[in-house]
């Protein structure tokens, strides 16, 4: 008799529910079969997004059907200690039996800022024959006798029930960790969002402050954000800066590589366009009132693009508009940034690097860093300045700028008579956030 599932705890089973009712029909017979392996594939499914992989230093994410790269069917992603590489074999779950083992190609992303563990894609081919739903990786050529394994569902798979609905525009955020509580730029920047054409934004969620955890979970329940449980901080000690040498610990960032990747794959099939991007961060067009009219005249003019460069702009959040127009006393007990009330603009220091964002066609890109891809096919093009940039309101970069010699941009406000009345409504789900108006 084979072994049941392990136990799947709350959070993980609502996560993995949430992410099959948007991408398949909404069978809930369907999803308990896709979240398990047939009962005669020995061991068991965890439905983790972290999964250490037995008999190694290295951890398992989850695992798509990738046919984009001529002779693999399969790409796992991972997060790899650089030291410990070792031959791996894929051994699948077929309908109707365990196959047997296939070799592997384990790629290392280039981008590891000198930290022990870096993403790893792992590929490899499916055996002929075999109707593949789950896979997991191995140290030996074929499984041990009485051996558990870890199962992870294949996604991305086609399947005979017709065409799915594909959205427009996807937001990846990565990653939220220690107590961050800016509630009031998120529920902005996400009305915003919402506002521009965005239909789901995906986030990967270590912890964050009390105040906005209840603002994540509402959002969550009405669809438009989807949760991505990442405890990395139960596995290993991740790091709060972007380079080893400055920060130590284990791996970049919380890992923000290794979701940036993940969401490109979670998202290939289900959306057009992936935009890549931080919390605080808007990609804002400045000629078009919404993402799709921008998209769709830029992929006009440039049919073989598949990636599009766009350039972060500061608005250093120390300097206030000076007529206090939009200083609400309503958002007054609202913890986080108003980005309403800061339209200075620092231009870049254009002697050094200056980093990007991007709108990716997700199916063009194999891996991807945080300012540029790694891996792609097609073109990448920067889009002009006065066509699209990022307005990222935060603590000054250029620090030694005077007043004067920032640009004043208010293009948020040509968006505010919508805006203002989406975040109140957010917000007055918080009753002890948002502060009733007088009498």
């Amino acid at each position: 008799v084979s072994q049941c599932p392990e136990k799947v705890t709350k959070p993980d089973f609502l996560e993995a529910w949430h992410d099959f009712l948007f991408s398949s029909g909404g069978n809930k017979f369907s999803f308990l079969k896709a979240l398990s392996p047939p009962l005669f594939c020995r061991g068991s499914y965890i439905a983790h997004v972290i999964t250490p992989l037995k008999n190694t230093k290295h951890f398992l994410v989850s695992a798509f059907m990738d046919q984009r790269v001529q002779g693999f069917d399969i790409r796992l992603i991972g997060m790899f200690r650089r030291d410990s590489i070792q031959e791996l074999h894929c051994f699948f779950c077929c309908a109707d039996y365990t196959s047997e083992t296939t070799p592997t190609k384990v790629l290392q992303h280039s981008d590891n800022f000198g930290f022990p563990f870096v993403t790893t894609d792992v590929m490899c081919r499916i055996p002929e024959k075999c109707n593949a739903t789950h896979v997991t990786l191995l140290t030996q050529t074929r499984p041990m006798n009485g051996s558990e394994n870890i199962w992870l569902p294949i996604r991305n798979k086609k399947t005979n029930g017709g065409a799915e609905e594909r959205m427009d525009f996807t937001v990846c955020v990565s990653n939220l960790f220690g107590d961050y509580n800016n509630v009031l730029q998120f529920a902005q920047t996400l009305e915003m969002y919402r506002l521009l054409g965005v239909n789901r934004v995906v986030i990967y969620n270590t912890s964050c402050g009390p105040d906005l955890d209840r603002l994540l979970r509402s959002y969550s329940q009405e669809g438009f954000v989807e949760i991505v449980s990442w405890p990395i901080d139960k596995y290993m000690n991740p790091s709060r800066g972007w380079r080893f040498s400055d920060f130590g610990g284990d791996i970049h960032y919380f890992g923000q590589l290794t979701t940036l990747n993940e969401c490109i794959y979670r998202s290939m099939e289900r959306s057009r366009y992936v935009l890549l991007n931080d919390i605080d961060e808007i990609i804002m067009p400045y000629q078009h009132d919404n993402l799709k009219s921008l998209m769709d005249e830029l992929q006009k003019q440039h049919p073989n693009v598949g990636v599009f460069l766009i350039e972060n702009h500061i608005f250093p959040k120390h300097h206030f508009e000076p007529s206090g127009r939009f200083h609400l006393p309503k958002w007054s007990g609202v913890p986080g940034i108003n980005i309403l009330e800061h339209v200075y603009r620092e231009d870049p220091d254009r002697k050094i690097y200056h980093p990007h964002k991007m709108i990716v066609q997700p199916r063009m890109v194999e891996q991807t860093s945080v300012h540029e891809v790694l891996q792609f096919f097609g073109q990448k093009f920067k889009v002009p300045l006065d066509v699209c940039r990022i307005v990222h309101v935060r603590v000054a970069l250029r620090k030694l700028l005077k007043l004067e010699e920032l640009k004043v941009d208010k293009r948020l406000w040509d968006f505010q008579e919508k805006l203002i009345p989406h975040v109140d409504k957010v917000l007055a789900g918080h009753q002890t956030l948002l502060v009733p108006p007088p009498g």
